[in-house]
């Protein structure tokens, strides 16, 4: 085996297109990768409810790191961790959403909350990450300064209109650290591919950090390299490039 034995995708704007699905040519790198000996997995934004479509349709057996390494999971069904979200954060980002009229959604063990369907009783409600969006930038910007100076917080982005909070030290990154102790390799063995803020921090990490062609700058600047869009198969040629041929 070559020098990689991981490598960690994150979904939306990474491994999945515009249309929000996993074109023929990434599907059939990362299937190649695991015929390798390569372990691929997920480390994403989404919760496990919404990851898990896609897992089933690669038949992925891998660990997965979700909601931002909320939860870091051994197998699909298989818990590893979990970071929870305090009911009292909770209550006052909700507070702040309503005031600063944001759209706002939540991840928790239970399922996803929004604005459409928030629940009456926060406390009894085991929660993970919380999130912002507007297209007001200068409405965002403030919301974040806010958040900052609580200092209880990781503040991420999945998306430059958006804010994404988990509790402080919780990443990608530190999801990657406990799947790497799991299968006993490091993290210098480890390719990590995202495009957003709630990546840069297991880009940084990883032996080869690599930002979409579609990323944000800020994750341009972090990563070792840069790969083609998400629209032009950006994952499968770093796969190709960086696995198939040190397997060959």
């Amino acid at each position: 085996m070559g020098k990689f034995k991981l490598v960690a995708l994150d979904m939306d704007g990474t491994v999945l297109n515009e249309e929000q699905k996993v074109s023929e040519r990434n599907k059939k790198a990362i299937g190649a990768a695991i015929e390798a000996g390569v372990t691929v997995m997920f480390a994403t934004g989404r919760g496990i409810q919404s990851a898990r479509p896609f897992i089933d349709r690669l038949n992925l057996q891998s660990p997965i790191v979700t909601t931002n390494g909320g939860e870091v999971w051994r197998a699909p069904d298989d818990l590893m961790k979990r970071h929870q979200m305090e009911a009292k954060w909770i209550r006052q980002m909700h507070e702040m959403a309503i005031l600063e009229d944001t759209w706002f959604w939540a991840y928790a063990v239970e399922g996803v909350y929004n604005r459409d369907n928030w629940p009456g009783d926060i406390d009894s409600i085991d929660w993970i990450k919380f999130g912002f969006h507007t297209e007001n930038l200068e409405k965002l910007a403030g919301i974040r300064m806010e958040l900052e100076a609580w200092g209880v917080f990781e503040i991420t982005n999945s998306h430059p209109f958006n804010l994404e909070l988990n509790p402080l030290g919780v990443s990608k990154a530190s999801g990657l650290i406990d799947v790497c102790r799991f299968l006993g390799i490091e993290m210098s063995e480890v390719i990590a591919m995202g495009d957003s803020l709630n990546d840069i921090a297991m880009i940084r990490a990883a032996g080869l950090g690599v930002a979409m062609g579609n990323a944000q700058e800020e994750i341009k600047q972090a990563a070792d390299l840069v790969t083609a869009t998400n629209n032009e198969d950006g994952v499968a040629q770093i796969i190709e490039q960086y696995i198939l041929k040190q397997s060959n």
